[in-house]
């Protein structure tokens, strides 16, 4: 069982986060996305601090916590109006793949620079023709003497401007059945026959999106991460991690909004009494409160049995998470901004950009309706359609 009442440390470790925050703040990160520039003050001082890194292992500069832990960084710096989408990449993702899988030699060389917040990774797994059927991935990786050959390309790739490496989902032939794997490989950005190109979003954030083409991408034999044989376990290692990662963020962004809401409302008086004293402005904010605590209580169970070594578990509670997540952010998001009215639609409160931002949680890593297919096949036992 997960503990309902949060411990001192991680009670302290949210409090000091939520300062830092505090001191950035929506302003800050308004500014950087209206000047194009990625948030690199408040990435560099929470690697310094220790925030970025506190998953990974201390042996290699980590904070030795788990996704509990991470989740709790992402969602109150969230909830302060400057989320790091790439906390669920580069640590969450990435870090989490090489901790487990890597060689000593990986664990060497990516995971201080990771947790320091000094070396940035990306992940690729999107494809234009894949969606998000896994198994119709086309990135494939053949062997050349002791090297790797990469071909293919992959979509909606964050961050590829900033990051050192990339963390690529290809597929290898099996020697035996001729089928295809998949298999992890670490893909320096400056590789030749890398190219990436940014895909122009209506989306504000300071974390931009990338088409990358893999063109014969040589890779020496270390570049693959963990057995060649074990793709699927390790690339689930990555992807409930990023579920649960998805719902912190959400999360977050929905107590930002939701606060600012209750905010105004207290104060707003257009009759006799504050707005919030009218019932249809407080339930529907009231509502949006109970549901963002209820979407946080899935993603702590999901953390818990995922750094309780629970991979089945937090299979089904991180996939629930990321829904219950997603679907309580759009509504605290939503009656916000009608909450404000006419304000809410302003630059000056700064909501009316998370409508957009908030459809990212029900839309990415993996769609509401690809969590509803697995809970009804794999909780519910009923058959599939496809």
């Amino acid at each position: 069982m997960t503990t309902l009442i949060e411990s001192e440390e991680h009670k302290a470790l949210r409090s000091a986060v939520s300062a830092l925050g505090a001191r950035y703040g929506r302003d800050y990160l308004t500014r950087t996305v209206a000047a194009g520039k990625p948030l690199t003050e408040l990435w560099s001082e929470a690697g310094k601090l220790g925030y970025l890194g506190v998953s990974l292992p201390e042996a290699y500069g980590g904070g030795g916590g788990g996704i509990t832990e991470l989740a709790i960084v992402l969602e109150e710096l969230g909830a302060a109006g400057s989320p790091l989408l790439m906390l669920v990449v580069s640590p969450a993702i990435c870090g989490t793949v090489i901790s487990r899988f890597g060689t000593e030699a990986q664990k060497r060389d990516w995971l201080p620079g990771l947790a320091d917040g000094s070396r940035l990774m990306a992940f690729g797994i999107t494809e234009p023709d894949a969606g998000s059927n896994s198994h119709r991935i086309t990135t494939t990786a053949r062997r050349d003497g002791a090297d790797w050959l990469l071909t293919g390309r992959k979509v909606f790739i964050s961050g590829v401007d900033m990051a050192d490496a990339v963390l690529i989902v290809g597929r290898t032939e099996d020697a035996r059945t001729g089928r295809l794997k998949p298999c992890l490989f670490i893909v320096p950005t400056d590789a030749p026959g890398f190219q990436k190109r940014p895909i122009d979003m209506e989306l504000s954030a300071a974390e931009k999106q990338f088409e990358l083409v893999l063109d014969d991408v040589r890779l020496p034999a270390d570049a693959l991460v963990g057995d060649e044989d074990a793709g699927l376990l390790q690339l689930f290692a990555g992807l409930n991690p990023e579920r649960i990662m998805t719902a912190a963020f959400a999360v977050g962004m929905g107590r930002y909004a939701l606060a600012r809401a209750v905010e105004y409302a207290r104060d707003r008086t257009v009759w006799k009494t504050p707005i919030g004293a009218h019932q249809a402005i407080a339930h529907p904010l009231a509502q949006a409160h109970i549901e963002l605590e209820t979407a946080r209580l899935m993603m702590q169970k999901a953390a818990h049995l995922y750094d309780a070594g629970d991979d089945i578990g937090a299979g089904e509670a991180a996939n629930m998470a990321k829904y219950a997540a997603g679907e309580a952010c759009v509504r605290a998001v939503d009656q916000a901004v009608h909450t404000l009215g006419g304000n809410g639609l302003t630059r000056e409160f700064g909501l009316a950009s998370l409508i957009t931002a908030a459809r990212v949680a029900r839309i990415a890593p993996v769609s509401r309706e690809m969590i509803l297919n697995y809970v009804s096949h794999q909780t519910l036992g009923l058959p599939k359609s496809y």
